[in-house]
């Protein structure tokens, strides 16, 4: 036997061994799934082989919320790359790496490493992931509350998606999209393109993961939850389970949950049990909010999610407020205040001032109130959070938004007024209106 058949024959068993791997994690048995390939990287010395299963290994942690060991093997999945010496490989190493950060909440090294990526120009799998990048990046923005930058990169990757027919990148950034426009509280918007993501599903993801039809749903879930539509948005969280839709309109958080439960998927257990909460606790439900809230905390502890933890330390801040223990909400709150600022989130900071605003009122300590009350609008200005027309802020409450096609946001009857004029922020012509 010659020494290229010998190479030939172990890359053979490469392949083969992968794809028992993928069979058994398709079929929910995925720690036997990462034994097999765990064995493989171990064992063989096929380096494109190696940088396949590593790639395995990378998708099936991110989807358990196992964010660290997912960035050990990126780490790994990059050495292999060079080693390899093709860009292809590289770009795409690159991008699990920027993924890996952004899981992580590191968004200034994940935007680091996404501009590495498109960097890479000039191979045809560089140019295949511009899209994925830029969603990346955006989360990436969003997650640092730099809005317009968030939503250029949405728009890219909505783009890269339209010219490839890519229908999965396409139902990620619209779920991306709802998220954004939850934060600016556009609520209409909010709700449309999660709406937008499960027709998606619907129509083209017979042979996807399930994981797109809770993702889409969890946003549903949120959106309605915002425009009180409590009933809906219980549904919309039960929905993330397994059993088959009855009807198009019983889609419900439980189904997401279900199938959350099913797959291992920790992150999404942890957003529906987030989500849970903040419904019970618009309902005034506190006594059965606060155990939603510890539970969904334990998982975004352990799986690094800050900004996860943000919310769920906000949304309890809410509940004692309700229950009038002003000072155990601000213990809540100064929680919120150090994780929100070890990672730049602006919004969550913006959220802080705002909270502490009212408790520092009802308990009449102007020199307190005083102080929150600058750094709200502190904040506010340096987010940009007001409409360049009418002056008004945005993201105080449920507004009609449109951005142009610089990425300039504004409230749409300001638009109406005004017409075509321009962007009065940057000048820039605004004859067509943006793609979101």
């Amino acid at each position: 036997m010659t020494l290229l058949s010998t190479k030939e024959m172990g890359q053979d068993q490469t392949k083969q061994q992968i794809e028992k791997g993928l069979q058994l994690y398709q079929s929910n048995q995925t720690e036997k799934a990462l034994q097999v390939w765990l064995k493989v990287l171990e064992k063989s010395t096929d380096a494109a082989g190696r940088f396949r299963v590593l790639g395995c290994l990378i998708t099936a942690h991110s989807e358990m919320g196992r964010y660290k060991d997912m960035l050990k093997f990126a780490v790994v999945q990059i050495d292999t790359a060079r080693e390899l010496e093709d860009p292809d490989y590289l770009a795409e190493s690159y991008l699990n790496l920027a993924r890996s950060n952004e899981k992580l909440c590191e968004f200034q090294k994940t935007i680091s490493y996404c501009k590495t990526c498109l960097n890479m120009q000039g191979t045809t799998v560089s140019l295949q992931l511009n899209g994925q990048v830029s969603l990346s990046m955006g989360n990436a923005y969003l997650g640092l509350s730099i809005f317009q930058k968030a939503l250029e990169c949405f728009e890219k990757a909505l783009r890269y998606a339209h010219n490839n027919d890519d229908k999965m990148l396409e139902c990620r950034v619209c779920c991306s999209l709802g998220n954004f426009y939850t934060h600016l509280k556009d609520y209409e918007k909010a709700l449309f393109f999660p709406c937008k993501a499960a027709e998606l599903v619907n129509d083209y993801g017979k042979g996807w993961s399930l994981k797109y039809r809770a993702m889409s749903q969890y946003h549903m879930a949120v959106a309605y939850r915002k425009l009180g539509r409590l009933a809906d948005a219980m549904e919309c969280c039960e929905v993330q389970g397994g059993e088959a839709l009855k009807k198009e309109n019983e889609r419900s958080l439980q189904e997401s949950m279900k199938i959350a439960l099913q797959h291992g998927d920790r992150p999404l257990q942890a957003q529906c049990l987030l989500c849970f909460a903040d419904i019970h606790r618009s309902r005034a439900d506190i006594q059965i909010a606060f155990p939603r809230y510890d539970s969904s905390m334990s998982i975004m502890t352990e799986i690094g999610n800050r900004l996860g933890q943000i919310q769920v330390l906000l949304g309890v801040a809410k509940c004692w407020v309700i229950q009038k223990e002003l000072d155990k909400a601000l213990e809540s709150i100064e929680k919120a205040y150090e994780l929100a600022e070890g990672l730049g989130n602006k919004l969550g900071l913006l959220k802080v001032h705002c909270l502490c605003e009212g408790i520092y009122r009802t308990k009449g300590q102007q020199r307190e109130l005083r102080n929150h009350v600058v750094k709200f609008h502190e904040c506010v200005e340096e987010m940009e959070l007001y409409c360049g027309m009418c002056g008004e802020s945005i993201g105080d409450k449920n507004h009609q938004l449109q951005a142009l096609p610089c990425s300039h946001v504004f409230h749409i009857k300001c638009l109406q007024t005004n017409g075509t004029r321009g962007c009065p922020n940057c000048r820039r012509s605004s004859v067509k209106p943006g793609f979101v």
